[in-house]
């Protein structure tokens, strides 16, 4: 293999070894070169050497009095300043581009997760970084993946069954659904638990295709009735239920207050766990950074 053909980086000293013969220029001494960058002189000896070996020239000369460059060594060093001026440059910018990553957060939730974990997730992230800009889109577990996907969102979380295709996650809490009524609803006065197959038949306020709380009721009764009223949030099918309109299936951790204050009724289903994991999901391969990956960190704590 030519010199030519040798890797660049095989060929050029690195940064650590031209910092410590710009700091033997200006100090005069290699002791001191080495106090300044933190190494012990023995170890600054040898990156000295290697740095000789590899470009074939003598550096600096040693003596008793202190270390004085070669004019070899005069001349590497005035390029390895230009070098040491352009890493900085190259370290000024990148630093750059994470402060702009890391001033704002732009999070896509499902609904439940969206209106009863987040709020306390993101007081906790700002607590920590009041300077981060979080913007939350919600929407059903199916838009979440798509606003991932187009990156339009740093991180998302969805409640359904499956994880979306494309998509790495981890698990950020477990959740159980409830089947709910209004005080008024004959299911309300049941002495026994609910059939599945009654549920199955029975016309449900629901969420719409593709939210994660529909897709587990339909898996674990094998089907649904056509849906008594379809509505585009969990506030508002649980405002239906409250009012009377009719018998829905809600996360629990939605319905807690009005189940405690008999605004609804849980109405207990034979031989049905409605049971699912609450997911944190981000693009295949690439592992949330900066702000997103602090959020993800705190819904783990």
């Amino acid at each position: 293999m030519s010199e030519r053909e040798v890797p660049l980086a095989h060929r050029v000293p690195d940064l650590g070894a031209l910092e410590l013969l710009l700091a033997v220029a200006r100090l005069g001494s290699l002791g001191a070169a080495a106090r300044e960058l933190g190494i012990t002189q023995p170890a600054a000896s040898s990156r000295l050497r290697s740095m000789e070996r590899q470009l074939g020239v003598a550096l600096v000369d040693r003596s008793p009095r202190g270390s004085r460059l070669t004019d070899a060594g005069a001349l590497v060093t005035d390029w390895a300043r230009r070098v040491v001026e352009a890493a900085e440059a190259f370290d000024a910018g990148a630093r750059a581009l994470r402060d702009r990553r890391d001033s704002r957060l732009r999070v896509a939730a499902s609904m439940t997760i969206a209106e009863y974990l987040l709020p306390g997730w993101l007081l906790a992230l700002h607590a920590g970084r009041p300077g981060t800009a979080v913007s939350l889109l919600a929407g059903n577990s199916a838009r979440v993946a798509e606003l991932l996907l187009a990156g339009e969102a740093d991180l998302g979380f969805v409640e359904g069954l499956t994880v979306p295709p494309a998509l790495d996650s981890a698990v950020v809490a477990r959740d159980r659904l409830v089947v709910v009524t209004a005080p008024t609803h004959p299911w309300a006065r049941r002495s026994r638990p609910l059939d599945p197959g009654e549920l199955a038949a029975t016309p449900l306020i629901l969420r719409e295709r593709g939210s994660g709380t529909r897709q587990v009721l339909h898996a674990a009764l094998g089907g649904l009735a056509r849906p008594l009223i379809e509505l585009s949030s969990t506030t508002a099918v649980k405002a239906a239920a409250v009012g009377g309109a009719g018998p829905s299936v809600l996360s629990e951790l939605a319905v807690g207050e009005e189940l405690a204050t008999r605004r609804l009724v849980g109405i207990p289903v034979a031989g049905l766990a409605l049971r699912r994991e609450l997911r944190a999901v981000w693009p295949t391969g690439h592992r949330p950074t900066g702000p997103a990956r602090e959020l993800l960190a705190l819904t783990r704590s």
